[in-house]
């Protein structure tokens, strides 16, 4: 009776104590206790006058984690192991490495001898279109003076030297961006300003995509991509045209106030219309990149389609100005 009354002096103060799942699963109700309540209850059936003759009860105190077997022990260790190494694995951080150019990666052999062969090629070609001409005119018309047909050489040159040292400065300026990015940024929006586009579209094709996903998904990361070349582009020009507009300010005779609003207007007007030539750069370099890298193989058409889009787009957007609203960038 008293191995009862203490169970129920248990239950009364916690009545979850006696609930098959405190039995079972919780920790309270131990082997010790449940040994102790029965050696309670022989003591208290036993009569106080016969306890002389059956003495106390012994009641012994087993363990059970020690009859279970080492292979038990070892194959939840392992299995736990398993689940929480799994686990790791699927829920790992996402890791963003980011890989800086070198800051004068403009000035090395191979970038510098491209650009400088691309600028010289840009303005000494058309210099051939005037003698191809006066050779199929010979017979129909005379013979001009040598004097005549020496063409200059040195306006080209000069231009050539020009459009040099503009495009190094646009990729030095790129390279100081992509610094600021990785500083000024979070992580994974360097790592995606600074992300290899060709090889991220080579990477989405091999995922199974529908096409129209394919495209946007390309679309965006060109966008992303080109953003800090087009940023550089802006500002080297903006800075270009605003140096030309002081130095023409300082230089002029007339220098009331007449003549700086007029050149302020231009200026604004000039900076507006480089704007709008970056802004349709970037714009139709992704719509392109998606579009070529759909119908060709994805880093080559990312490339061939990010390339004639860049140069394509403010074409086409100062065609349709100076058509629709008849204003010329």
């Amino acid at each position: 009776m008293a191995g009862i009354a203490i169970l129920l002096d248990l239950y009364k103060k916690k009545p979850s104590f006696c609930s098959p799942q405190s039995f079972h699963s919780s920790g309270l109700f131990s082997a010790s206790a449940a040994a102790a309540s029965a050696a309670a209850t022989v003591a208290a059936g036993t009569p106080f006058a016969s306890r002389f003759l059956f003495g106390y009860p012994k009641v012994s105190h087993c363990d059970a984690g020690a009859v279970l077997p080492e292979h038990y022990i070892s194959n939840t260790q392992r299995s736990s192991e398993d689940f929480f190494k799994n686990d790791a694995l699927k829920y790992s951080v996402k890791e963003y490495k980011i890989e800086l150019k070198p800051l004068f990666s403009a000035f090395e052999l191979r970038p510098f001898a491209l650009t400088t062969l691309r600028s010289f090629l840009l303005f000494y070609l058309p210099l051939l279109e005037p003698s191809l001409n006066i050779e199929e005119d010979e017979e129909d018309f005379p013979q001009d003076s040598p004097e005549e047909r020496r063409v200059d050489l040195v306006v080209p040159l000069k231009k050539s030297v020009k459009q040099i040292i503009r495009e190094t400065t646009v990729v030095t300026t790129r390279r100081i961006l992509e610094r600021l990015a990785v500083i000024y940024v979070s992580q994974r929006m360097a790592w995606k300003l600074l992300k290899d586009v060709p090889k991220s579209a080579v990477r989405k094709s091999q995922r199974g995509m529908p096409a129209t996903v394919y495209f946007f998904r390309v679309s965006r990361t060109t966008f992303r991509g080109h953003l800090l070349g087009v940023t550089a582009a802006w500002i080297v020009q903006t800075g270009i045209e605003i140096y030309r507009s002081f130095s023409r300010i300082t230089n002029s005779d007339e220098s009331n106030e007449a003549n700086v609003t007029v050149r302020a207007k231009l200026l604004g007007k000039k900076i507006s219309g480089i704007t709008i030539r970056c802004g349709a750069s970037l714009i139709f370099a992704s719509i392109g990149a998606g579009i070529c890298a759909t119908l060709f193989r994805p880093s080559v058409g990312q490339w061939i389609g990010c390339a004639a889009g860049d140069l394509a787009g403010p074409i086409i957007v100062s065609v349709c100005l100076e058509k629709v609203f008849h204003v010329y960038l």
